[in-house]
């Protein structure tokens, strides 16, 4: 088997932090934090700043991850929402310091292509997950390929998704699939309430792979795809696969980086 490079990158990033972008969510606590924090640090645009810092949750950082990906800008979060697996503990003071000592890891995505049935082509990138979904009463059915081959005729399902190891404690742990050492160079393929094959919960694949999901019967039982919150409805069948060409560099306090949270993640 070909052996990819590494889905997460660790490195010690040499930066001069001069010029910080601050990004907020729309929360209050969130938009009051970049208020002070401009007020210390000053502000600059994304295109001209050594670092964005993103003051929310998960779905903030997610969205500046996305949002900031022509740059190759570092993005260092703060937590300023519900939920802050990606994101640092927020505090005013030290900020630089913390910056310089941050450590750095290097995350790909995953590109979706998915067909409605009009005929029309959507492309998206994930950083989490791609998940299919039924949109209707009754359960979706939906064929299988890996790298060209089926290999499950049919699954009947209330979906399934695709994560890669930086989302695998994000919507894949909540369908029961598995937590992933962000150093694998492997996705997972989780169901979503299987019910024929009853109860199966997916399957662990190489980096590499390339996996589609056909829609059966898709008139009837409706299903739509979503690739981090970008939703298409009235799907044919999505094709999906990992993106080495696109980038996102996250940054982490010493310690508390992706892969001590997916191992502590574990033991909770």
């Amino acid at each position: 088997m070909v052996v990819s490079e590494p889905n997460v990158q660790h490195r010690k990033p040499e930066l001069m932090i001069q010029r910080i972008a601050f990004l907020a969510s729309d929360a209050n606590v969130a938009q009051s934090a970049r208020v002070a924090l401009i007020a210390r640090y000053g502000n600059s645009a994304p295109r001209d700043a050594d670092v964005v810092v993103a003051l929310g949750g998960d779905g903030f950082m997610l969205h500046t991850l996305h949002h900031m990906q022509h740059l190759n800008t570092p993005v260092y979060g703060m937590n300023r929402g519900t939920i802050g697996f990606l994101m640092n503990e927020f505090h005013e003071i030290d900020l630089m310091q913390r910056l310089v000592d941050a450590e750095e890891e290097v995350i790909n995505p995953l590109a979706m292509r998915a067909m409605d049935q009009s005929g029309k082509l959507h492309e998206a990138l994930a950083i989490n997950e791609v998940s299919l979904l039924r949109a209707g009463p009754q359960a979706a059915r939906l064929q299988i390929s890996v790298d060209g081959r089926v290999r499950m005729d049919e699954l009947v399902c209330d979906g399934a998704l695709l994560s890669t190891p930086a989302g695998s404690t994000a919507y894949n742990y909540s369908a029961h699939g598995p937590i992933l050492p962000i150093g694998s160079d492997v996705l997972a393929l989780t169901a979503i309430a299987a019910f024929r094959p009853r109860r199966w919960r997916g399957a662990l694949l190489p980096k590499i792979a390339k996996v589609r999901f056909d829609v059966l019967d898709a008139d009837k039982r409706p299903v739509m795809a979503d690739a981090d919150s970008v939703s298409f409805k009235d799907i044919d069948w999505v094709e999906i696969r990992s993106e080495p060409a696109i980038e996102h560099r996250i940054l982490f306090d010493p310690g508390h980086g992706l892969e001590e949270r997916l191992i502590s993640e574990q033991f909770t």
